[in-house]
């Protein structure tokens, strides 16, 4: 951990005082009946793979409200309407911020979000104790994120294989050559790229570029942050990439289905 980004250092000295009063509230066994009374996963990696593997894109379309370094990215936040637009406009996917200091996320949302849609949903947040996987499935996510950056390798190993034990699908995150190495160590192949720097938070391309060769062929892989324009696409999709998760371009737009059909070239249905 001394070499987590502060930024990211300061998020999980959070998230563990917030588990804490989470688990007084409601106890791991607790959460665990709530886990089993969940509706079946709906194939998280399953859906990504369908278009990624016949070389079409595969967007998974973010819902999110804020973040630590923009502060309120989306005031008018609706995330039933939000959902629903993406659905229209072909996300494949959707991500959902529950995180509630750092980015003004809330677990209702993820609910909300993937009752008003037939998509899979990762719950996007800061995953580095048990609790919070169990939580993720009592609340309906079909995967989770797990950041390598913030965890270190025995966590990510034991949360991974619990994920897996209860069914969920687990998006890898990774930000350079060593965190690459330690996800690639997991049987999982989903593998997401961040191409922002949590240490200085500019954001590069570059990134997914650098570390595509070293990623075996039988992974799939998710670009993240920084895909602005059909250029940016079109630069992806010549390295072979068919995975992006976005979120702030379509936060920050009038209509977030809109944009998203047309950052990708899709046909939004009525």
């Amino acid at each position: 951990m001394t070499h987590t980004p502060t930024i990211l250092r300061k998020i999980i000295a959070r998230k563990h005082e917030e588990i804490a009063a989470r688990k007084r509230s409601v106890s791991l066994t607790q959460l665990l009946a709530q886990a089993k009374e969940q509706d079946a996963v709906r194939g998280f990696a399953r859906a990504l793979q369908s278009r990624m593997e016949q070389e079409r894109v595969a967007v998974i379309a973010e819902i999110k409200k804020a973040s630590p370094s923009k502060g309120v990215i989306r005031a008018d936040f609706d995330p039933v309407a939000i959902a629903r637009s993406y659905e229209a406009a072909g996300a494949t996917c959707l991500s959902v911020l529950t995180d509630v200091d750092f980015f003004q996320g809330a677990d209702e949302y993820l609910q909300q979000a993937r009752a008003a849609t037939n998509l899979p949903v990762i719950r996007k947040d800061f995953l580095v104790d048990e609790y919070q996987v169990v939580e993720a499935r009592a609340i309906g996510a079909d995967c989770i994120l797990l950041i390598v950056a913030a965890l270190d390798p025995t966590q990510l190993r034991d949360l991974n294989q619990q994920a897996l034990e209860l069914g969920l699908d687990v998006l890898v995150e990774v930000h350079d050559r060593n965190e690459l190495e330690l996800a690639l160590q997991l049987p999982n192949r989903l593998i997401g790229i961040n191409n922002r720097n949590l240490h200085t938070f500019e954001v590069s391309l570059q990134t997914t570029f650098d570390l595509l060769p070293l990623i075996p062929r039988d992974r799939l892989v998710v670009t993240e942050s920084g895909i602005l324009s059909r250029g940016d696409v079109a630069v992806m999709q010549q390295h072979g990439v068919y995975g992006y998760l976005v979120g702030e371009s379509f936060m920050r737009a009038a209509d977030p289905g809109k944009k998203l059909a047309e950052l990708f070239g899709f046909e939004r249905r009525l």
